[in-house]
């Protein structure tokens, strides 16, 4: 489950740099190095997930918090409406826009399910107060995700490109 919610997280960044709106960090590192930066972390954490003996567990415990963490930020920092379910579903999320929802949630909704599972069952040995002060980051990510959305918008209207075209 670490390793599908790893993929969920990528599938996230990726899909926002394909889509034109950027990824996380690519206001400050740039497009490029900041795709690099997120295959690599997603590379070692996939292959350490693979292997990883049960003195991992605080670690991928935080790892997995910190992703459940983001897909909650986004969830209550966007405008969003319910499901019949009653469930949160992003109406726009980062400059996405409607038309993309019906993708952008889905992967959101997968690798924030995959993180939580991985955390019950996975992460056993890890304590549980390090999930739960994880998950207090939430309301840093709402802000840093506006933030970097804010830069983002900027970037793009001084030097429009491929990776930020839905943001002119």
């Amino acid at each position: 489950m670490t390793r599908l919610a790893t993929a969920g997280v990528a599938a996230h960044v990726f899909f926002e740099l394909g889509a034109g709106v950027g990824m996380p960090a690519a206001s400050i590192l740039g497009p490029l190095p900041a795709a690099g930066v997120w295959a690599l972390g997603t590379g070692a954490v996939w292959r350490a997930a693979g292997t990883r003996p049960a003195s991992g567990d605080a670690a991928f415990a935080a790892c997995n918090a910190v992703g459940l963490a983001a897909v909650l930020a986004h969830l209550r920092g966007w405008p969003r409406r319910r499901t019949r379910l009653g469930l949160p579903w992003l109406q726009e999320c980062e400059g996405l826009g409607p038309e993309l929802m019906p993708f952008y949630n889905p992967i959101l909704y997968v690798s924030g399910a995959a993180a939580l599972v991985a955390l019950a069952r996975e992460n056993r040995t890890a304590p549980r107060w390090l999930a739960l002060l994880t998950l207090g980051l939430v309301p840093v990510l709402i802000a840093t995700q506006h933030i970097e959305h804010w830069r983002l918008r900027e970037r793009a209207e001084r030097r429009p490109g491929w990776w930020n075209r839905r943001l002119r």
